[in-house]
């Protein structure tokens, strides 16, 4: 089964998940991004969804797919259960993402993270010049329509991850659907010129 995705996140995911690796992705949608993991990386997937739509979509992929919701639910999961937990355009639309990333940081050795930045200069723009809430690639829906309820900036989220015990072990920036060198620090200059991120972060030593 053929199955390729445009997704800039998808692609800078799937580079950095190792091969065989146990990953759980939470907010897997139609569960793509997991089918690429399981077949590219031949990592041992699993993933969570809300919608009873994305799961029916997953298990017609032949994947390991539990309804949940990322909010309550991954408390559920032991310990170190993964190397790696995906959490891909997903955070933004949680009702807690500080307890979300506190789970990630329990359950799982590494977290990968993609988000839209509302620090992107033309949101910025936006804002400034027009008064109204942007519409740009990253953030595609009216203010009205979209699912996001917790919008940030990469400067606003490096600090959460930070506080929630993470270490940034690169963060690559997207505009244009095209993603950047990673870098090794979320800079004032990243922030102004990425529409979205992909965060690697990694347990803090203590």
């Amino acid at each position: 089964m053929a199955m390729h995705t445009q997704r800039a996140d998808h692609e800078i995911i799937l580079k950095a998940v190792p091969t065989g690796a146990r990953v759980l992705d939470v907010g897997c949608g139609d569960g793509i991004l997991l089918y690429r993991l399981k077949n590219e990386r031949n990592a041992i997937v699993r993933g969570m969804e809300l919608s009873q739509s994305g799961v029916n979509a997953c298990v017609a992929k032949g994947l390991s797919v539990v309804q949940g919701d990322a909010d309550m639910d991954l408390a559920l999961y032991p310990d170190d259960a993964f190397d790696i937990v995906v959490l891909s355009r997903t955070i933004q639309a949680t009702r807690r993402p500080q307890m979300i990333l506190q789970q990630m940081h329990r359950i799982g050795a590494k977290a990968v993270v993609s988000l839209p930045n509302f620090g992107f200069w033309q949101v910025r723009l936006s804002l400034l010049l027009r008064g109204r809430m942007p519409v740009t690639q990253g953030l595609p829906d009216s203010w009205h329509e979209t699912e996001n309820v917790h919008l940030c900036t990469l400067l606003d989220f490096d600090d959460l991850a930070k506080e929630n015990g993470f270490e940034v072990e690169s963060v690559t920036s997207i505009a244009a659907r095209r993603a950047s060198a990673p870098s090794s620090r979320t800079s004032s200059t990243l922030n102004w010129l990425s529409e979205e991120a992909v965060f690697v972060l990694k347990r803090a030593k203590p």
